[in-house]
């Protein structure tokens, strides 16, 4: 597990743009964080490094954004409105997470999985086994620390 401690959303920015330049097709990114955390933030970064130049916005209400015109395509998910994972799968949103295409980032991950990342993916632990509906996973705590400061903590997981 890794930890990245960011002092402004521009740090945060760059952090996401870093993975989004090291992104591959089929990457999921899980972010958990309460509101204001800067999950979008990261998001923002991320969309940045994937090559895509239109605004990102939160898809608080839509639920999920589409961005073209990069290198990968980002799917962004936001799960706040949906508590349970049966509201998920009726909304239609199971599918862009079990087999994404480009780069698919789930704000609000937990209410999906849970807390912990699911069952059938490995990490660097071997001892953790979680179930894999992409070929990769980032799982992704984002915690407020100070006003401005928060710490990103991140484990990667793959097939």
């Amino acid at each position: 597990m890794a930890t990245f401690i960011s002092k402004s959303p521009e740090q945060t920015q760059n952090l996401g743009a870093e993975w989004g330049r090291a992104a591959k097709e089929g990457w999921l990114i899980g972010l958990i964080g309460d509101l204001g955390a800067g999950k979008t933030q990261l998001v923002k970064g991320i969309a940045r490094g994937l090559g895509i130049t239109q605004r990102v916005a939160s898809p608080t209400f839509a639920l999920v954004h589409e961005y073209q015109g990069g290198r990968l395509t980002l799917c962004h998910i936001d799960l706040y409105r949906l508590d349970t994972p049966s509201q998920i799968a009726s909304a239609g949103l199971e599918d862009s997470m079990n087999s994404p295409q480009g780069v698919t980032v789930v704000e609000w991950i937990d209410r999906w999985f849970g807390s912990e990342p699911p069952g059938g993916w490995s990490s660097a632990d071997a001892s953790k086994t979680v179930k894999a509906p992409a070929p990769f996973y980032r799982h992704v705590r984002i915690a407020l620390v100070g006003e401005t400061e928060r710490e990103i903590t991140y484990e990667d997981f793959s097939r």
